[in-house]
């Protein structure tokens, strides 16, 4: 029998990457996908409420991330409970239930890490479950996975100051964001426009002046025409309401669409804490961030003309056929890229 990998996944993002590593795995793994879980009772109780149907355990995340999996007749497997896995690849270590902790796990990197706040500290400080730091500046520093696979050398060096071994992580590129040159050829009928990415600051349960950010990107613009990508999580007739009743009247409002595909084309770039600053840095695009845009250069996923997925696939196949104990890994393991390799076969 083909042993069994297991995918958690979330957001449409972290679950098409899933799929992408999935379908290079799927020939010789029975692969199945699972909404991402809590074995806790607490929190499964918050899920039954609606409490945190803004969140990927549950609500709009959920439907939409199994819909996706639906529209590619991919095995669900919500919670774990249909098989043993030899392999548990997450999207997530922020919960990482018992079952997983029990079997061989690999942790891929998303997208951007929200802000390290006192908050974020404080949680780290008192040994508190990780999810009390609201968002995602803890996803990546648990250390509970035996592989973490992250976007750039950057990412490595933040990820070790965050507590996570050093020895675990590999950097193998992010599959949705390395190679972003594919965008700019599209059919995306608006053109040199100032674009401006939210993010779900208030769905996420932080306090945001959004009033002051469309002021501000409006500032920014100088005359330029305007169009605001809203946050697929964030309460839409809220969003355009306040967009409509301070920006200028032919600002462009979207919700969905190609969002890299809006970026290749705009002139300038605006965001706050969201990882599509990564593609307008690596296009050239002048952009703004609430972070620090210098440490944001550092953090930049590898533009490796799309090989991420492949990277963490082979990954993948070496951790399930390792017959050692399953911590004993990456002490011996060497990495090599795809890119490399072809490299090396080219010269």
């Amino acid at each position: 029998m083909k042993k069994k990998v297991l995918f958690i996944v979330g957001s449409v993002n972290q679950t098409s990457q899933m799929h992408q590593i999935s379908a290079l795995l799927s020939d010789e793994y029975d692969c199945w996908f699972s909404q991402f879980y809590a074995d806790s009772r607490l929190i499964n109780w918050g899920i039954h409420q609606g409490w945190l149907d803004h969140t990927i355990l549950a609500g709009k995340f959920r439907a939409d991330a199994e819909a996706y999996l639906r529209s590619f007749q991919l095995n669900i497997d919500y919670r774990a409970v249909q098989n043993r896995y030899d392999l548990v690849v997450v999207c997530s270590d922020l919960i990482v239930p018992g079952a997983i902790q029990a079997t061989k796990s690999l942790w891929v990197q998303e997208g951007m890490i929200d802000e390290v706040t006192w908050l974020t500290k404080a949680v780290k400080a008192l040994r508190l479950p990780r999810y009390f730091s609201v968002g995602t500046s803890l996803n990546g520093s648990s250390n509970l996975c035996d592989v973490y696979c992250v976007a750039s050398e950057g990412y490595k060096s933040f990820f070790t100051k965050m507590g996570t071994d050093a020895q675990k992580i590999l950097v193998t590129g992010m599959p949705n964001f390395d190679n972003v040159k594919k965008f700019l050829t599209n059919d995306f009928p608006h053109r040199d426009y100032v674009m401006v990415a939210t993010s779900d600051i208030r769905e996420t349960f932080r306090t945001e002046d959004r009033p002051a950010f469309i002021r501000e990107a409006i500032e920014l613009a100088k005359g330029r025409q305007l169009l605001f990508k809203l946050h697929p999580n964030e309460v839409w007739e809220r969003a355009e309401a306040e967009i409509r009743q301070i920006a200028p009247s032919d600002t462009l409002i979207f919700q969905q669409g190609n969002t890299n595909e809006m970026i290749a084309n705009c002139a300038e770039l605006v965001t706050q804490y969201s990882t599509v600053v990564y593609v307008g840095m690596a296009l050239g695009k002048p952009v703004s961030s609430y972070f620090n845009l210098d440490e944001l250069r550092q953090l930049t996923p590898l533009q490796n003309n799309g090989t991420s997925a492949e990277n963490i696939a082979r990954i993948c196949r070496d951790f399930v056929a390792f017959t050692g104990p399953r911590k004993e890994f990456v002490k011996s393991y060497r990495y090599r890229s795809v890119l490399s390799d072809r490299e090396h076969l080219s010269l």
